[in-house]
Protein backbone atom coordinates (compact mmCIF):
# COMPACT_ATOMS: atom_id res chain seq x y z
CA UNK A 1 0.00 0.00 0.00
CA UNK A 2 1.28 3.17 -1.55
CA UNK A 3 1.12 6.47 0.80
CA UNK A 4 -0.85 9.10 -1.00
CA UNK A 5 -0.95 12.60 1.73
CA UNK A 6 -1.47 14.56 -1.67
CA UNK A 7 -2.80 18.26 -1.04
CA UNK A 8 -6.17 16.59 -2.65
CA UNK A 9 -6.52 14.48 0.98
CA UNK A 10 -5.79 17.05 2.89
CA UNK A 11 -7.58 18.67 6.34
CA UNK A 12 -8.17 22.43 7.31
CA UNK A 13 -7.66 24.14 10.61
CA UNK A 14 -8.41 27.61 10.59
CA UNK A 15 -5.83 28.89 7.98
CA UNK A 16 -3.56 25.71 8.05
CA UNK A 17 -4.17 22.73 5.36
CA UNK A 18 -2.88 19.38 7.02
CA UNK A 19 -1.92 15.93 5.96
CA UNK A 20 -4.29 13.32 7.57
CA UNK A 21 -1.50 11.70 10.07
CA UNK A 22 0.35 14.13 12.22
CA UNK A 23 3.63 12.77 13.01
CA UNK A 24 4.39 12.85 16.91
CA UNK A 25 7.82 14.30 18.28
CA UNK A 26 7.21 12.96 21.55
CA UNK A 27 10.42 10.35 20.70
CA UNK A 28 12.43 13.21 19.24
CA UNK A 29 15.44 13.00 21.46
CA UNK A 30 14.19 10.48 23.96
CA UNK A 31 14.09 6.91 22.50
CA UNK A 32 14.96 8.12 18.71
CA UNK A 33 18.39 9.97 18.60
CA UNK A 34 18.86 13.26 16.25
CA UNK A 35 20.38 10.95 13.48
CA UNK A 36 17.04 8.49 13.89
CA UNK A 37 14.54 11.59 14.10
CA UNK A 38 15.94 12.94 11.24
CA UNK A 39 15.82 9.82 8.91
CA UNK A 40 12.22 9.58 9.69
CA UNK A 41 10.92 13.38 9.41
CA UNK A 42 12.84 12.89 6.16
CA UNK A 43 10.78 9.77 5.10
CA UNK A 44 7.55 11.01 6.39
CA UNK A 45 7.81 14.08 4.00
CA UNK A 46 8.83 12.39 1.25
CA UNK A 47 5.54 10.41 1.83
CA UNK A 48 3.44 13.57 1.58
CA UNK A 49 3.17 14.28 5.51
CA UNK A 50 3.47 17.85 6.49
CA UNK A 51 1.88 18.21 10.10
CA UNK A 52 4.34 17.93 12.91
CA UNK A 53 3.37 17.52 16.38
CA UNK A 54 5.58 18.42 19.21
CA UNK A 55 5.54 20.13 23.00
CA UNK A 56 7.71 22.65 24.88
CA UNK A 57 7.82 19.83 27.83
CA UNK A 58 8.95 16.41 25.14
CA UNK A 59 10.69 15.12 26.80
CA UNK A 60 11.51 16.23 30.53
CA UNK A 61 10.47 13.22 31.72
CA UNK A 62 13.92 11.32 30.80
CA UNK A 63 16.60 11.50 33.07
CA UNK A 64 19.19 13.95 32.42
CA UNK A 65 16.60 15.36 30.35
CA UNK A 66 15.11 19.13 30.94
CA UNK A 67 12.24 19.49 28.47
CA UNK A 68 12.93 20.89 24.98
CA UNK A 69 14.58 17.92 23.71
CA UNK A 70 12.12 17.43 21.03
CA UNK A 71 11.87 21.09 19.81
CA UNK A 72 15.84 21.20 19.58
CA UNK A 73 15.89 17.99 17.62
CA UNK A 74 13.07 19.18 15.28
CA UNK A 75 14.48 23.22 14.80
CA UNK A 76 17.79 21.76 13.84
CA UNK A 77 16.09 19.66 10.87
CA UNK A 78 14.13 22.22 10.17
CA UNK A 79 17.13 24.62 9.80
CA UNK A 80 19.33 21.66 7.77
CA UNK A 81 16.38 21.26 5.22
CA UNK A 82 15.57 24.67 4.82
CA UNK A 83 11.77 23.56 4.46
CA UNK A 84 10.30 25.67 7.07
CA UNK A 85 7.52 26.69 4.79
CA UNK A 86 6.39 23.10 3.85
CA UNK A 87 6.01 21.76 7.19
CA UNK A 88 3.36 22.21 9.63
CA UNK A 89 4.65 22.45 13.26
CA UNK A 90 2.67 22.43 16.31
CA UNK A 91 3.93 22.33 19.52
CA UNK A 92 2.39 23.11 23.33
CA UNK A 93 2.36 24.93 26.33
CA UNK A 94 1.81 25.01 29.89
CA UNK A 95 3.33 21.96 30.93
CA UNK A 96 7.27 22.76 30.82
CA UNK A 97 9.54 22.55 33.90
CA UNK A 98 10.15 26.12 33.43
CA UNK A 99 6.88 27.48 31.98
CA UNK A 100 4.09 25.98 33.81
CA UNK A 101 1.01 27.12 34.19
CA UNK A 102 -1.41 29.22 31.52
CA UNK A 103 -0.79 32.78 32.58
CA UNK A 104 -0.29 35.56 30.48
CA UNK A 105 3.45 35.86 31.52
CA UNK A 106 4.26 32.40 31.45
CA UNK A 107 2.77 31.74 27.10
CA UNK A 108 4.76 34.73 26.28
CA UNK A 109 8.07 33.91 27.93
CA UNK A 110 7.55 30.16 26.62
CA UNK A 111 6.89 31.03 23.17
CA UNK A 112 10.17 32.71 23.06
CA UNK A 113 11.96 29.40 24.10
CA UNK A 114 10.07 27.41 21.91
CA UNK A 115 10.88 29.62 18.68
CA UNK A 116 14.27 29.97 19.89
CA UNK A 117 14.45 25.82 19.89
CA UNK A 118 12.63 25.35 17.04
CA UNK A 119 14.93 28.09 14.97
CA UNK A 120 11.89 29.78 13.28
CA UNK A 121 10.40 32.65 13.90
CA UNK A 122 6.37 31.49 13.73
CA UNK A 123 4.66 28.41 15.30
CA UNK A 124 1.71 27.22 12.82
CA UNK A 125 -0.76 25.46 15.94
CA UNK A 126 0.23 26.46 19.66
CA UNK A 127 -1.77 24.54 21.80
CA UNK A 128 -2.62 24.89 25.57
CA UNK A 129 -1.54 21.74 26.51
CA UNK A 130 -3.29 21.33 29.67
CA UNK A 131 -5.83 23.82 30.56
CA UNK A 132 -5.34 25.64 33.58
CA UNK A 133 -8.47 26.36 36.10
CA UNK A 134 -6.55 28.66 38.32
CA UNK A 135 -6.18 31.09 35.07
CA UNK A 136 -9.24 33.05 33.71
CA UNK A 137 -10.09 31.37 30.04
CA UNK A 138 -9.94 35.68 29.06
CA UNK A 139 -6.16 35.78 30.28
CA UNK A 140 -4.76 32.85 28.49
CA UNK A 141 -6.78 33.43 25.35
CA UNK A 142 -5.79 37.50 25.16
CA UNK A 143 -2.11 36.53 25.79
CA UNK A 144 -2.44 33.61 22.81
CA UNK A 145 -4.14 36.65 20.75
CA UNK A 146 -1.78 38.76 21.39
CA UNK A 147 0.93 36.51 19.70
CA UNK A 148 -1.12 35.81 16.66
CA UNK A 149 -1.45 39.57 16.03
CA UNK A 150 2.35 39.48 16.75
CA UNK A 151 2.90 37.02 14.14
CA UNK A 152 4.83 34.46 16.28
CA UNK A 153 1.20 32.26 16.32
CA UNK A 154 -0.77 31.35 13.38
CA UNK A 155 -3.36 29.14 14.82
CA UNK A 156 -4.02 28.36 18.41
CA UNK A 157 -5.79 24.91 19.89
CA UNK A 158 -6.63 22.92 23.12
CA UNK A 159 -5.44 19.82 24.73
CA UNK A 160 -7.10 18.11 28.11
CA UNK A 161 -9.70 20.79 28.17
CA UNK A 162 -12.88 20.08 29.70
CA UNK A 163 -15.96 20.44 27.55
CA UNK A 164 -17.19 23.36 29.53
CA UNK A 165 -13.91 24.87 29.50
CA UNK A 166 -13.79 24.60 25.82
CA UNK A 167 -17.24 25.87 25.70
CA UNK A 168 -16.39 29.12 27.77
CA UNK A 169 -13.03 29.59 25.70
CA UNK A 170 -14.83 29.73 22.56
CA UNK A 171 -17.36 31.75 23.59
CA UNK A 172 -14.59 34.36 25.02
CA UNK A 173 -12.65 34.82 21.86
CA UNK A 174 -16.22 34.85 19.72
CA UNK A 175 -17.25 37.74 22.62
CA UNK A 176 -14.29 39.84 22.26
CA UNK A 177 -13.12 39.00 18.60
CA UNK A 178 -10.18 37.25 19.72
CA UNK A 179 -7.95 34.18 18.26
CA UNK A 180 -10.24 31.16 19.26
CA UNK A 181 -9.19 27.38 18.94
CA UNK A 182 -9.44 25.73 15.64
CA UNK A 183 -8.34 22.10 17.23
CA UNK A 184 -8.61 20.35 20.04
CA UNK A 185 -6.14 17.32 21.09
CA UNK A 186 -8.34 14.83 22.89
CA UNK A 187 -6.96 11.06 24.00
CA UNK A 188 -8.71 8.84 21.58
CA UNK A 189 -8.99 5.80 20.36
CA UNK A 190 -10.36 2.54 19.60
CA UNK A 191 -9.70 1.07 23.68
CA UNK A 192 -10.02 4.28 24.89
CA UNK A 193 -13.51 6.54 23.50
CA UNK A 194 -15.05 8.20 26.82
CA UNK A 195 -12.20 10.42 27.18
CA UNK A 196 -13.62 11.96 23.83
CA UNK A 197 -17.11 10.91 22.70
CA UNK A 198 -19.69 12.39 24.43
CA UNK A 199 -20.04 16.26 26.02
CA UNK A 200 -16.58 16.83 24.63
CA UNK A 201 -16.50 15.96 21.03
CA UNK A 202 -20.09 17.70 21.32
CA UNK A 203 -18.88 20.80 21.93
CA UNK A 204 -16.16 20.45 19.06
CA UNK A 205 -18.81 19.29 16.60
CA UNK A 206 -21.30 22.32 17.78
CA UNK A 207 -18.63 24.66 16.81
CA UNK A 208 -16.16 23.20 13.98
CA UNK A 209 -13.10 22.56 16.13
CA UNK A 210 -11.30 19.66 14.45
CA UNK A 211 -10.15 16.99 17.05
CA UNK A 212 -6.44 15.64 16.64
CA UNK A 213 -5.69 12.57 19.00
CA UNK A 214 -3.49 12.00 20.76
CA UNK A 215 -2.14 8.32 21.79
CA UNK A 216 -3.88 7.23 18.43
CA UNK A 217 -2.52 3.78 18.98
CA UNK A 218 -2.55 3.16 22.54
CA UNK A 219 1.01 3.18 23.21
CA UNK A 220 1.58 0.69 20.44
CA UNK A 221 -1.22 -1.97 21.47
CA UNK A 222 -3.13 -0.80 18.88
CA UNK A 223 -0.28 -1.67 15.83
CA UNK A 224 -1.35 -5.27 16.87
CA UNK A 225 2.78 -6.17 18.33
CA UNK A 226 0.96 -7.10 21.33
CA UNK A 227 -0.74 -10.67 21.85
CA UNK A 228 -1.35 -12.61 25.09
CA UNK A 229 0.92 -15.25 23.85
CA UNK A 230 3.72 -12.64 22.83
CA UNK A 231 4.96 -10.34 25.81
CA UNK A 232 6.95 -7.30 23.89
CA UNK A 233 9.47 -5.02 25.80
CA UNK A 234 9.79 -1.55 24.96
CA UNK A 235 9.69 1.97 26.42
CA UNK A 236 6.03 1.85 26.43
CA UNK A 237 4.73 -1.90 26.85
CA UNK A 238 3.47 -1.52 30.19
CA UNK A 239 0.90 1.29 29.21
CA UNK A 240 0.28 -0.96 25.73
CA UNK A 241 0.38 -4.49 27.43
CA UNK A 242 -2.50 -3.35 30.36
CA UNK A 243 -4.78 -3.60 27.44
CA UNK A 244 -4.39 -7.85 26.70
CA UNK A 245 -5.63 -7.97 30.61
CA UNK A 246 -9.57 -6.70 29.28
CA UNK A 247 -11.98 -7.60 27.06
CA UNK A 248 -12.43 -4.81 24.86
CA UNK A 249 -9.25 -4.96 24.04
CA UNK A 250 -9.17 -8.47 22.91
CA UNK A 251 -12.30 -8.04 20.85
CA UNK A 252 -10.52 -4.68 19.64
CA UNK A 253 -7.48 -6.70 18.27
CA UNK A 254 -9.51 -9.46 16.87
CA UNK A 255 -11.81 -7.10 14.74
CA UNK A 256 -8.35 -5.01 13.79
CA UNK A 257 -7.50 -8.71 12.59
CA UNK A 258 -10.47 -9.27 10.73
CA UNK A 259 -9.96 -5.84 9.37
CA UNK A 260 -6.27 -5.64 8.32
CA UNK A 261 -6.45 -9.36 6.58
CA UNK A 262 -9.64 -7.86 4.37
CA UNK A 263 -7.23 -4.73 2.92
CA UNK A 264 -4.30 -6.62 3.14
CA UNK A 265 -3.09 -3.87 5.74
CA UNK A 266 -1.33 -3.23 8.79
CA UNK A 267 -3.83 -3.26 12.30
CA UNK A 268 -1.84 0.21 12.92
CA UNK A 269 -3.53 1.46 9.53
CA UNK A 270 -6.71 0.18 9.92
CA UNK A 271 -6.99 1.37 14.05
CA UNK A 272 -5.77 5.17 12.22
CA UNK A 273 -8.34 4.88 9.59
CA UNK A 274 -11.09 3.98 11.89
CA UNK A 275 -9.86 7.59 13.71
CA UNK A 276 -9.70 9.47 10.53
CA UNK A 277 -13.55 8.42 9.90
CA UNK A 278 -14.89 9.58 13.31
CA UNK A 279 -16.84 12.38 13.39
CA UNK A 280 -14.67 15.64 13.66
CA UNK A 281 -11.58 14.16 13.69
CA UNK A 282 -9.19 15.56 11.20
CA UNK A 283 -5.80 13.86 11.70
CA UNK A 284 -4.80 11.85 14.27
CA UNK A 285 -0.77 11.68 15.94
CA UNK A 286 1.54 8.92 15.70
CA UNK A 287 4.80 8.48 16.48
CA UNK A 288 7.52 6.11 14.46
CA UNK A 289 10.55 5.73 16.07
CA UNK A 290 12.18 4.62 13.13
CA UNK A 291 11.71 4.45 9.28
CA UNK A 292 10.14 1.25 9.28
CA UNK A 293 7.53 2.07 11.92
CA UNK A 294 6.37 5.21 8.87
CA UNK A 295 4.97 3.01 6.47
CA UNK A 296 1.81 1.55 7.83
CA UNK A 297 1.13 5.14 9.61
CA UNK A 298 1.68 6.81 6.04
CA UNK A 299 -0.38 4.47 4.80
CA UNK A 300 -3.85 6.09 6.57
CA UNK A 301 -4.14 8.38 3.34
CA UNK A 302 -5.17 5.40 1.16
CA UNK A 303 -7.56 3.10 3.22
CA UNK A 304 -11.07 3.72 3.79
CA UNK A 305 -13.34 1.46 5.70
CA UNK A 306 -16.83 0.14 4.70
CA UNK A 307 -19.71 1.02 6.70
CA UNK A 308 -19.93 -2.83 7.75
CA UNK A 309 -16.21 -2.45 9.19
CA UNK A 310 -16.88 0.96 10.98
CA UNK A 311 -19.80 -0.93 12.49
CA UNK A 312 -17.58 -3.95 13.24
CA UNK A 313 -14.74 -2.21 14.86
CA UNK A 314 -17.14 0.21 16.68
CA UNK A 315 -19.09 -2.69 18.14
CA UNK A 316 -15.67 -3.93 19.40
CA UNK A 317 -14.58 -1.32 20.98
CA UNK A 318 -17.62 0.05 23.01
Amino acid sequence: MTATHTPQNRRTLGSLSVSPLSLGGNVFGWTADEAESFAVLDAYVAGGGNFIDTADVYSAWVPGNKGGESETVLGNWLSSRGNRSDVVIATKVGAHPDYKGLSAGTIKSAVDSSLARLRTDYIDLYYTHYDDESVEVGEFLTALDDLVRAGKVREIAASNISAQRLEESLAFSAREGLARYVALQPHYNLVSRDTYEGELADVAARHGVAAIPYYALASGFLTGKYRPDAPTESARSGAAAKHLATDRGLRVLQALDTVATAHDAEPATVALAWLAARPTVAAPIASARTVAQLPALLALGDLTLSDVEMTLLNEASA
